[in-house]
């Protein structure tokens, strides 16, 4: 039968068969190229997207379905993990510690392995509540620089709040310390003022770069979910600040969040000794890949000191710019080596598959759990992910606390047994885990722990326990919106 090109039904005809033969072609590409080197859950939810709704979830894949930075950046990573390895005392990482848990040593050599990081003794650490306080505290150790300071925030805002912080950068540069800031350019553009916030950094002569810009017609452009999550504050080398806090107002100065009331609730810990000049790698390994500037003359090499009186510390970065997921693999070490408690505080926690087979298996080895999280939510994709686990691990015996509104617990931490903390930026997430730079510090040290206790102790006082009653007592459309939300929290 011969097609006549000047008869409309056979032309329709043909450009039928040929859509067909494009959806089908984009369909048998889709099931080759998307499961490869993914997370079988993502590979589905990526699928899905493609097949149900082809048009949209291919520009989206297209977009976003790229989970790793482009391989400039991947290159700096390389070649700062061999710096920081060249600033170590102990080439094959910290040798073995006979007080120990035996599991312990193998998680301390994990992380060595993942990040080139060594585990450093001799540290001292205070934990931080309060938020304004902290933003003071932090204003008053820059007041004390004599060398320069460096600032990297995923945030940062000049506000009411904060303008302290940015009064005591100012004096610092006024005495001739160099100041040097870093801030992640998504997050902060979309903050309200901006273009304060960057006026003031140059008028007062600070050295900055926005982490991860996402400005295509600069030359600047990766996957625009990726991003520069860290949370880190160094002066002189010897004292620095890390955790869960961004340099804004408490309210992150949203009209929602002001009307709704929210306040958000962080930790922090500011630390002495040679894990702060972990921390200041970070730094210098952030400030190299967006400047091409390699601060040799800032790097010192991390040494441990000897005293069994002080804290051991381990600085482990992670994100896209790595070949693992380091925060992951950390988290459940620890959370397998596990032998008598476990408690987590995390705001956004959407645990992927192992996480929450681990957790759950530690509640079944006959180790208690409890997690901490906020009884409101400020993202509503996130927050109903995150409840769509919930009866999981109820019914699996984890005790879920729920952080009174209207505060929003964003402390990001937990503790294993009474010797082993973990603090930083990282939340128990799938995008934590693959998709934001993060840096967590693993804490070896009873007297920290304990400290860390009197934090959850509080979180316990303010909260309401959740039990698998109540739960069940959900209304559908919440199981519905929990369950969607879990889905689409697969898309990495």
């Amino acid at each position: 039968m011969l097609i006549d090109f000047t008869d409309p039904s056979d032309t329709s005809l043909v450009i039928i068969i040929l859509l067909l033969l494009v959806d089908l072609a984009v369909r048998v590409a889709a099931i080759i190229i998307i499961p490869r080197n993914r997370r079988p859950t993502a590979g589905m939810a990526w699928l899905l997207a493609v097949f149900f709704i082809p048009y949209l979830g291919i520009l989206l894949f297209l977009l976003i379905g790229n989970p790793k930075l482009p391989r400039k950046r991947m290159a700096k990573q390389r070649r700062m993990d061999a710096f920081i390895r060249a600033n170590s005392d102990v080439p094959g990482g910290r040798p073995h510690n006979e007080e120990w848990p035996e599991w312990f040593a193998s998680v301390a050599q994990l992380n060595r392995n993942l990040t080139s990081m060594p585990m450093v003794d001799g540290n001292t650490a205070t934990l931080l509540e309060d938020y304004d306080g902290t933003i003071r505290a932090m204003a008053a150790e820059v007041d004390l620089a004599t060398k320069y300071v460096h600032v990297e925030f995923y945030i940062l805002s000049c506000d009411q709040t904060t303008a302290v912080f940015f009064d005591a950068l100012e004096r610092a540069i006024a005495r001739g310390v160099t100041v040097r800031v870093l801030f992640d350019h998504w997050a902060s553009w979309r903050s309200k003022g901006f273009k304060h916030t960057v006026r003031r950094l140059t008028g007062m002569g600070a050295e900055w770069h926005q982490m991860l810009p996402v400005q295509p017609l600069r030359g600047h452009f990766q996957r625009p979910d990726l991003r520069n999550h860290r949370k880190i504050l160094v002066v002189d080398g010897r004292a620095a600040f890390m955790g869960s806090l961004n340099v804004i107002d408490r309210s992150y100065n949203k009209r929602s969040n002001i009307k709704r009331g929210l306040k958000w609730q962080e930790l922090v810990t500011r630390v002495e000794g040679p894990v702060v000049d972990a921390l200041n790698l970070i730094f210098i390994t952030d400030w190299y890949i967006e400047s091409e500037e390699l601060l040799e003359n800032e790097a010192r090499v991390l040494e441990s000191i000897d005293d069994p009186a002080l804290l051991e510390c381990q600085v482990v970065p992670s994100g896209p710019g790595f070949e693992g997921e380091n925060n992951l693999r950390l988290f459940l070490a620890l959370l397998y080596g596990a032998q008598d408690r476990i408690v987590i505080t995390s705001p956004y926690f959407v645990p992927d598959e192992s996480m929450l087979y681990a957790i759950t298996t530690a509640v079944e080895r006959g180790v208690p759990v409890d997690l901490f999280v906020s009884e409101i939510g400020d993202q509503a994709l996130v927050w109903h992910a995150q409840r769509s686990y919930y009866e999981a691990l109820l019914r699996a015996g984890v005790r879920i606390y729920q952080y009174k509104s209207p505060y929003i617990l964003h402390s990001k931490h937990f503790t294993i047994d009474d010797d082993v903390a973990v603090i930083g930026s990282s939340n128990m997430d799938m995008r934590s885990f693959g998709l934001n730079m993060e840096v967590s510090m693993l804490v070896r040290g009873e007297s920290f722990v304990r400290d860390m206790r009197v934090v959850e102790d509080h979180y316990r006082s303010v909260s309401k326990e959740l039990t698998l009653d109540e739960w069940m007592k959900q209304p559908l459309r919440s199981t519905v919106l929990d369950g969607l939300a879990r889905l689409t929290s697969a898309l990495q």
